[in-house]
């Protein structure tokens, strides 16, 4: 079982940045697939940014640009540096994992919204 839990959103005037943190706990495997999400009432959740075990990243066009996903395996963290924020960019943000597989070997987009496991969320908002 794997527990994730998201800090660092907040509010923020349009062109700001944010950085968002994943504390990771619990048993982590050799491989996994990471991913930040986002969502907005009435909309379906928005994937935006993966990493994968082997490095492996990937992101929503969206995205592309603006938001950075990097880990630190030392400390169970994942983090998304957001730069360049919109007001679009409103949403509550999740992080979520998938053991035992990585990007290339998802059986689907990994922007899908199934993974394994998922954090409680946390709130950014800007303001243009």
């Amino acid at each position: 079982h794997v527990q994730l839990v998201e800090s660092g959103g907040g509010s923020v005037q349009a062109g700001g940045s944010l950085r968002l943190s994943c504390a990771v706990s619990g048993y982590i495997q050799r491989y996994y697939c990471m991913a930040w999400f986002r969502q907005t009432p009435g909309k379906a959740r928005e994937g935006i940014a993966a990493i994968d075990s082997d490095g492996r990243i990937s992101y929503a066009h969206s995205v592309v640009g603006r938001f950075t996903i990097s880990q630190d395996n030392a400390k169970n963290t994942l983090y998304l540096q957001m730069t360049r924020l919109k007001p679009e960019d409103t949403a509550m943000y999740y992080c979520a994992s998938d053991p035992g597989l990585t990007i290339p070997t998802m059986s689907r987009d990994w922007r899908a919204p199934v993974y394994k496991f998922w954090g409680q969320g946390t709130q950014v908002t800007v303001s243009s």
